[in-house]
C-alpha cells in the first residue's frame, strides 16, 4: 500500500529531528521545509533521504550545530563568507535572502561561501528569489569529493557541479536545475544499492569504457560519471564544470587545492533585480514570450507537449500538497532509527 503524508507533518518531523540533534532552532526551521520541498518537487535523492546523514554529521561534529558564518568580505553587492561547516542548506537560504535584500539596493548581489556543509537540492532555493521578481543563479561543488573525470580522462577530478537558475515570468517561474555531469552521485549510489542499471551509458569504468552499470563507480580504482555530452560531446560539460569550480571555490578561496575537510560545499549565489535594468515589465515581456514560444512549440513524435524546466516539479508539488506526499521507498525506514534515538514521534500516514 502506498504511504502518503501531509507535507506540513513531514516538515514538523524533520524540524523536530534536527532540533533534537542539536541544530539551532532557527536553523532547523529553515532547513526542514527545504528538505521536504525537494521531495515535493520530485528530487527524491536530495530531500528527506539526506536527513539521516545530516543528523549523523551533527552527531559526530562534522556539521556545526550553532552560530553564524564568518564574514570574510562585505562590499555591499559582493559578500564572502566562511561557512564554518554550518548547515549548507541554512547557509544557502541565508545567502539567497541576503542577496535579494542587497539586490533591491544595488541591482545585483553576489555571495560566495566556503566551507559550507552539504546544501541538498538547488532547485528548492530558487523561489526564495523569483517570488520577489528577481532572477537568481546558484552553483555548488564539493572539494572533498571527486566523481567526474575531465573530458577524455579516466580519473575523477571534480563533482557533478550543479547549476540552478530561477527566471521570473508573469506566471510560474522557469526553474532550471542542471549539472555539468550526465547524472549525479545520489542517483548512481541509489541504483547501485538497488542493483539497477542506468538508462544509458552515463558512466565509464576505470579503463574508460562506457557503461550503464553504476557498479563501475565502486571498484578499485573506480570509474567515473561522464560529463554532460558524454563520450562524443563531453567537452561541453567539462567546460561548464570548470566554470562552476572557479565560481564556487576560486572566489571563495577554498577548494581542491586545500586539504579535504569532509562532505561539504563551496557555494556561489547571485541575484539580479530587473528594476535596476530595463524594468520588470520589459523583463517579463521577454521571459513570457520565451516561455510561450517553448510551451507552444510543436512536439516531436512521442512527446505530448513541450515543457519548461520547473513545470513538472511545480505540478508535482501542487499534487503532493493537495493529495499528500509519497516518499521514495526506504526514506521513511531510514528516518525511524534516528527518530527512536532522538525521541521524536513519526508523522501519521494519511488515510486512503
Amino acid at each position: 500500500m502506498t504511504e502518503r503524508y501531509a507535507a506540513d507533518d513531514l516538515i514538523a518531523y524533520a524540524e523536530a529531528l534536527f532540533a533534537a540533534a542539536g541544530l539551532d532552532a532557527d536553523k532547523a526551521a529553515v532547513v526542514a521545509p527545504l528538505m521536504v520541498e525537494a521531495d515535493l518537487m520530485g528530487h527524491t535523492t536530495h530531500g528527506l533521504q539526506l536527513v539521516p546523514p545530516y543528523l549523523a554529521a551533527l552527531a559526530d561534529g562534522s556539521m556545526t550545530a550553532s552560530g553564524q558564518p564568518a564574514v570574510l568580505a562585505d562590499r555591499g553587492p559582493v559578500v564572502s563568507w566562511d561557512g564554518r561547516r554550518l548547515s549548507g542548506v541554512w547557509l544557502t537560504a541565508a545567502a539567497v535572502d541576503l542577496a535579494v535584500e542587497r539586490a533591491r539596493l544595488y541591482g545585483t548581489c553576489t555571495v560566495s561561501i566556503r566551507r559550507a556543509h552539504h546544501i541538498a537540492c538547488l532547485a528548492a532555493f530558487l523561489e526564495r528569489a523569483t517570488r520577489h521578481g528577481m532572477m537568481v543563479q546558484l552553483a555548488c561543488s564539493d572539494p572533498s569529493v571527486a566523481s567526474v573525470a575531465p573530458f577524455g580522462g579516466t580519473r575523477a577530478v571534480y563533482t557533478p557541479d550543479p547549476v540552478a537558475v530561477g527566471i521570473p515570468t508573469s506566471g510560474d517561474p522557469i526553474l532550471v536545475d542542471i549539472s555539468a555531469s550526465i547524472t549525479t552521485n545520489g542517483l548512481t549510489g541509489r541504483l547501485h544499492k538497488e542493483g539497477r542499471k542506468l538508462d544509458h551509458e552515463w558512466v565509464i569504468d576505470a579503463d574508460g569504457n562506457p557503461s550503464t552499470d553504476p557498479a563501475v563507480l565502486f571498484t578499485d580504482p573506480p570509474g567515473t560519471i561522464l560529463p554532460v555530452g558524454g563520450i562524443d560531446h563531453g567537452h561541453k560539460g567539462y567546460g561548464l564544470a570548470l566554470i562552476v569550480e572557479a565560481l564556487t571555490q576560486g572566489l571563495a578561496g577554498h577548494g581542491r587545492a586545500d586539504p579535504a575537510e569532509g562532505w561539504g560545499a563551496g557555494v556561489f549565489v547571485q541575484v539580479w533585480d530587473p528594476t535596476a535594468f530595463a524594468g520588470v515589465e520589459e523583463y517579463t515581456r521577454q521571459t513570457d514570450w520565451l516561455a510561450q514560444a517553448c510551451r507552444g512549440n510543436p512536439p516531436r513524435p512521442g512527446v505530448d507537449r513541450v515543457r519548461l524546466p520547473g513545470d513538472g516539479a511545480l505540478a508535482r508539488r501542487r499534487a503532493a500538497l493537495e493529495h499528500g506526499v509519497t516518499l521514495y521507498p526506504g526514506i521513511v525506514d531510514g528516518l525511524k532509527g534516528w527518530a527512536g534515538k532522538l525521541g521524536v514521534a513519526a508523522p501519521k500516514r494519511l488515510a486512503g
